[in-house]
């Protein structure tokens, strides 16, 4: 049987992109605002268009299940979430050795917009992972903020967190199609945004 039977016609479409048609790849250190920029894309592109995928996001939900900790306050952005970051870190790094892409295809599994949008991308295998399966779709996209400016929004030095790969890994190496500046002085991001979001409207609309 059909199960697309008896959907609109808009969801029946929606629901057929197995794939992306763009796939837009954000990365940037901790307090960089990498949330805060793709929360804009999506915004100005719509949920009916643009799916958001969080690599961290089954991640966190293993880890929580495997160690009976509390899986809303992981997703968090409080001290709870910083108390198993290290570890956690240390147990994902072990489940990337057995499968590079592990987490990867997780994340996607449910996604069925024609604009997907990884949020958080950290390491050279995800990037990998994401080009050897969409090499015409994939971009790549840098979210940079001065140290000085992380502070202010709450960042502090942790070691075992921002010396290891999660926040170092793609540091060096990567071409990015964009680098998006997130401070008061640089562009608006808006202007800043304005090409991507472009490419993706168009994209979007074939």
């Amino acid at each position: 049987m059909d199960s697309s039977a008896g959907m609109d016609p808009s969801d029946r479409k929606q629901s057929l992109h197995s794939e992306p048609k763009l796939l837009l790849i954000f990365s940037g250190k901790r307090k960089s605002g990498k949330d805060y920029v793709t929360d804009i894309v999506l915004d100005r592109l719509g949920e009916d268009v643009c799916a958001v995928v969080r690599l961290s996001a089954p991640l966190k939900q293993a880890y929580a299940r495997e160690h009976g900790l509390d899986l809303e306050q992981l997703l968090g952005c409080g001290v709870y979430k910083e108390v198993y970051r290290a570890d956690m870190i240390r147990w994902g790094e072990a489940r990337r050795r057995q499968d590079p892409g592990f987490f990867c295809h997780l994340a996607t599994r449910g996604a069925r917009r024609p604009i997907w949008v990884v949020s958080d991308a950290r390491r050279m295998s995800d990037l990998h992972w994401f080009w050897a399966k969409f090499p015409q779709q994939t971009r790549f996209v840098r979210v940079e903020s001065r140290e000085e400016t992380r502070r202010r929004r709450g960042w502090s030095f942790t070691a075992g967190v921002d010396d290891a790969e999660s926040e170092c890994g793609l540091d060096s190496g990567v071409d990015f199609h964009w680098t998006i500046t997130n401070e008061a002085d640089a562009p608006s991001l808006e202007d800043q945004l304005r090409p991507i979001i472009a490419l993706a409207a168009e994209v979007a609309s074939h």
